[in-house]
C-alpha cells in the first residue's frame, strides 16, 4: 500500500530480477522495487508532489483532486532482511518501505507468507 495511493496493489515477484519460491510461493528481495513490473498502480494518487496531481488540483480552484497512479520508485526496499538472502539480495520481510517520487510510502501490509521451514 502507498501512503498516497487510494487502493492496495500486489507485489510482483514473479519475475526478474529473480524466480525464487519459498513454501509455494514467490520470494521478493530488495531489488523487486521496479514501477508497474513489480509495484504495480495503487489506483489514484492524492500527492500533491506528483505534477498531474497538482495540475488538477489547481484547474480545480484547489480541490485536491487525485489522478491515476503512476509509481515512480527509484530506489530498493529497506531494510530487508538481515539473514536472509533470495537470489543475493536481502529478502523482503513486512516492515520493509520503498518511497515513491512523489512523497508516498510503499509498505508491505500482507506479506503472504509467515513461517518458511529450512531443511
Amino acid at each position: 500500500m502507498c501512503t498516497f495511493g487510494m487502493a492496495p496493489a500486489v507485489l510482483n515477484c514473479a519475475i526478474p530480477p529473480t524466480l525464487v519460491t519459498a513454501g509455494g510461493l514467490p520470494a521478493a528481495n530488495i531489488e523487486h522495487f521496479a514501477p508497474i513490473i513489480n509495484i504495480p498502480t495503487f489506483g489514484m494518487c492524492e500527492s500533491l508532489a506528483n505534477p498531474e496531481v497538482a495540475s488538477a488540483t489547481a484547474a480545480a480552484l484547489g480541490t485536491l483532486t487525485p489522478m491515476p497512479c503512476v509509481p515512480v520508485t527509484v530506489d530498493p526496499w529497506a531494510p530487508g532482511a538481515v539473514s536472509v538472502v533470495i537470489g543475493g539480495a536481502p529478502a523482503l520481510h513486512d516492515a520493509c518501505m520503498c518511497t515513491c517520487a512523489w512523497g508516498g510510502e510503499i509498505s508491505i501490509t500482507n506479506p503472504g507468507q509467515f513461517e518458511v521451514e529450512v531443511t
